[in-house]
């Protein structure tokens, strides 16, 4: 006696869109993850411009120490 092939045919048109949302959740990763790529330098340059600027006694003055402004900066980031 033959199998009828309806349960073949009914998960293979079931399966196809669960494909499209798969590709469309990818797409959209690749999209934040090209984001993210292009804001992080920008990120850490403003956050070691604001550590600097706030040690910035540490580098200049009577009392210079560029050891520890150097060490102050890289604990503040």
């Amino acid at each position: 006696m033959k199998k009828p092939i309806y349960p073949t045919l009914f998960l293979s048109l079931v399966s196809l869109p669960l494909f499209a949302q798969i590709g469309g959740i990818e797409n959209s990763v690749n999209d934040i993850a090209d984001t993210i790529r292009t804001i992080f330098p920008i990120l850490l340059g403003v956050i070691f411009l604001v550590g600097f600027l706030f040690n910035a006694g540490h580098f200049f003055g009577e009392n210079a120490d560029l050891k520890k402004g150097i060490t102050r900066v890289l604990v503040f980031v």
